[in-house]
């Protein structure tokens, strides 16, 4: 009866939480599409999230895609002759669908989601949240929103600048280790590269961004218990996102490219 009862109990919290989540989620997204909008606030996360998130997100496109062309034309070496075009095809195509919008997301997520959990968890640990409601300013208006927002019109502009990075980097291992012809390899990328293969990397990007900001400030604004309880938010963050990230990932390649 106690195994029982813990397994009751168990699963009575994540029924709990993710009724909260669900409710928090809806509440913050209703707030989205009425005014009045903190526009400077917007602005604000958009430059934090966008910015000053390139440089961790160019660091991590253009080594994977280094990566991805050196490990392909190793493997397509030893069975076929045309590794050249081979290897064009793989990197552009991991990159646009795959490789680009999850790295991306996990080193935002990271970066990001942390932030904002830390930063409205302090706030709700030091009761400012209080004091923004005792001051008539409503706490989704101002802290939730401009982040959600933010989240979902950067991570594709981010995602974008990681595909052209990472696609890049491929050239580079390409032309200058292996060498490949650069005319020969950029009209192979040119060539097999689809738009719709970047539009459902940047849809992905989109639900990223709304789930890393989402899981942030969910996390940080039911954080309780001092600094303690600021660090738990914190990781919580992080790995919900990731995880989140990774599911999302495959139910939206699975609607896009399932036969």
């Amino acid at each position: 009866m106690n195994f029982l009862s813990l397994i009751g109990g168990v699963v009575l919290r994540f029924l709990g939480n993710l009724g909260r989540l669900t409710i928090f989620a809806g509440t913050a997204v209703s707030h989205c599409v009425r005014p009045p909008f903190h526009v400077r606030r917007i602005g604000q996360q958009m430059v934090d999230i966008g910015y000053f998130s390139l440089p961790v997100v160019g660091l991590t496109a253009i080594f994977s895609g280094m990566v991805l062309a050196l490990q392909s034309y190793t493997g397509f070496a030893r069975f076929s002759a045309g590794s050249e075009t081979a290897v064009a095809n793989v990197v552009v195509v991991s990159l646009t669908r795959e490789l680009g919008p999850v790295l991306a997301g996990l080193m935002v997520a990271g970066r990001i989601g942390a932030s904002m959990a830390a930063e409205i968890g302090t706030m709700r640990v030091t009761e400012q949240i209080d004091a923004l409601t005792t001051l008539s300013t409503n706490p989704f208006k101002y802290l939730v929103v401009p982040r959600l927002i933010a989240g979902v019109l950067m991570l594709p502009v981010l995602v974008l600048i990681a595909d052209i990075i990472g696609v890049f980097g491929g050239f580079l291992v390409s032309v200058y280790k292996l060498g490949f012809n650069p005319a020969s390899y950029i009209n192979n990328s040119y060539d097999f590269m689809q738009a719709f293969d970047v539009i459902s990397g940047l849809i992905k990007a989109s639900a990223f961004g709304f789930v890393i900001a989402l899981m942030g400030c969910y996390n940080g604004y039911y954080s309780k218990g001092g600094a303690q309880g600021v660090g738990a938010a914190t990781t919580n963050a992080v790995v919900s996102s990731s995880i989140l990230i990774l599911t999302l990932n495959y139910i939206i390649t699975e609607l896009f490219f399932g036969t």
